[in-house]
């Protein structure tokens, strides 16, 4: 099988526009993870596309060098002819995920990761919010504006419906200052409020499939808060593993209310007082998946494939795991 590998960041994806090193480091980091599980892999070829200005990958895989939006459109356009299956890692930000999907779809190449319609309704906080909320999973309130924000005594998170990570969002004090800095956020976005919750960021990778979910890792996410937003510092692996069983239930939860979700999914959690809260689901890929081998033992490149062979889901017992730190401080997120 022939798989296109495209990781949108270092694959071409902002050949028209400066290049953060932070970003470059992370989407390298999950690139070379998944390419070296791939590899162990018996009968894949891989191939990707690469900015030129990061260099080829010390891996043996087909490399098309990019230099400029033109090579871009040529080589995806021939990377994806010349593919059995797509694996994508790309935002869901201005529906880039979702029309690589649908492309892919389209074209009638396998697609290893959702489908577009998870992929939609994942990609919107709000919409995400209010589907599980209608199956009784508790998640952080999420308003769109146009709808009403209610009074809230305490700080707000101010963000992109369709965001990723902690890119574009503004920590606000109070209401009044909620609404000031919706004034002055870029024209055309699309933003909601959340209000501001106490507890520790957590996230779980899971894979899933027809609704059922295998919880591979609970993650302590490592967030520092700045002056008016957050930045992911790394995340630790199976490092958060008090009361499991609170998570490996949320995380079935999750799968059973957005079943079209397929592959390796993240979902981002913060654990309160009251309660384990879903902040958001991510219908891909997730920095964590960096130590995910590691931690488990398990190739989880090879368990997407056997979704494919409609093998069962293992048992539950992967989160008997070691503890791996995942470090992007040094590639300048700090």
């Amino acid at each position: 099988m022939r798989v296109f590998v495209f990781e949108y960041i270092t694959g071409g994806g902002m050949l028209d526009s400066p290049m953060p090193p932070s970003l470059a480091e992370e989407g390298d980091m999950m690139l070379m993870s998944l390419l070296s599980d791939l590899l162990e892999i018996n009968g894949i070829e891989l191939f990707v596309t690469r900015d030129a200005r990061l260099g080829r990958l010390d891996l043996p895989v087909e490399c098309h060098l990019l230099r400029g939006m033109e090579d871009f459109t040529a080589a995806w356009v021939n990377c994806l002819e010349q593919a059995d299956a797509v694996w994508p890692i790309a935002p869901e930000f201005s529906n880039v995920l979702l029309h690589i999907s649908e492309t892919v779809v389209n074209q009638g190449k396998l697609l290893l990761n959702s489908p577009p319609s998870a992929v939609e309704t994942t990609a919107s906080k709000s919409m995400t919010s209010k589907c599980l909320r209608q199956q009784g999973i508790s998640v952080v309130p999420t308003y769109r504006f146009e709808e009403g924000v209610p009074d809230h005594f305490g700080s707000w998170v101010l963000k992109p419906d369709d965001g990723v990570g902690c890119q574009g969002i503004r920590v606000c004090h109070d209401r009044d200052e909620l609404f000031q800095q919706l004034r002055i956020m870029p024209v055309g976005g699309d933003y909601v409020a959340q209000p501001f919750i106490h507890g520790t960021p957590t996230s779980i990778n899971m894979l899933v499939s027809n609704g059922k979910a295998l919880v591979m890792s609970v993650n302590h996410q490592r967030i520092a808060m700045t002056d008016t937003g957050f930045m992911l510092l790394g995340c630790v692996v199976n490092g958060q593993l008090t009361d499991k069983t609170r998570f490996r239930n949320l995380g079935k939860a999750v799968a059973a209310a957005i079943p079209d979700l397929w592959g390796i999914i993240g979902v981002d959690i913060i654990d309160t007082k009251e309660g384990l809260q879903v902040l958001e689901v991510n219908p891909r890929l997730t920095t964590s998946y960096v130590g995910l081998k590691e931690s488990t033992g398990v190739n989880p490149a090879a368990l997407v494939f056997d979704l494919l062979q409609d093998k069962q889901l293992l048992v539950e017992d992967m989160l008997n795991a070691s503890v791996v730190d995942v470090n992007l401080e040094f590639a300048g997120a700090a």
